[in-house]
């Protein structure tokens, strides 16, 4: 598969998951509400048209409206008093994955080995290997910096160097074999 094709797969699945949590979270509720779903029809329409800007800013060239789109996203599907901060399978969606490439986490400066993990897909070994290399970044109060995990996923190259990383388009783990022996 080539990048444009990982690419489209990854908007694709990205306006799926959108429509499917705007559905849950904001239509669902109302049409219980309304005890009717015929007002939302055309709601209905403009989220999943909205859906497809939304995925293509998150995904974008512009990181400051792919961070704002993210924020935007993440503060109104799960609102809360407290920070936010998923469990580790939300960073396996595809919105989860979005968000790590576009600000790496939407309010930590740095995060737990276990939430860094679940953010590249790979096991805590494989994040251990990933420090010892001077691939990520321990930050000085602990935990991993999240600028660091963030350069990983899109391949920027950090200040120590970390520009060899081919991002993964679907953002599952690799196996140890089909990596060649070697984590990410």
């Amino acid at each position: 598969m080539t990048t444009t094709d990982d690419h489209v797969e990854l908007v694709t699945e990205l306006v799926t998951e959108l429509v499917k949590i705007l559905e849950t979270r904001i239509l669902d509720p109302l049409e219980i509400l309304l005890a009717s779903d015929e007002l939302l029809g055309p709601i209905r329409a403009r989220l999943r048209v909205e859906a497809e800007v939304w995925a293509a800013q998150l995904l974008g060239a512009d990181p400051e409206r792919a961070t704002l789109t993210a924020a935007r996203l993440v503060g109104v599907l799960y609102p809360g008093d407290a920070p936010f901060h998923p469990p580790a399978s939300w960073w396996r969606t595809a919105l989860g994955r979005a968000v790590v490439r576009t600000t790496g986490h939407p309010v930590a400066v740095a995060v737990p080995y276990s939430t860094a993990g679940a953010m590249l897909g790979i096991t805590r070994q494989g994040l251990q290997d990933l420090i010892k290399r001077g691939k990520l970044d321990k930050h000085p109060d602990g935990g991993v910096t999240t600028s660091s995990v963030r350069a990983r996923v899109t391949g920027i190259a950090t200040s120590r160097g970390n520009s060899s990383f081919k991002p993964m388009s679907t953002g599952r783990s690799r196996s140890d074999a089909e990596n060649g022996g070697r984590y990410r």
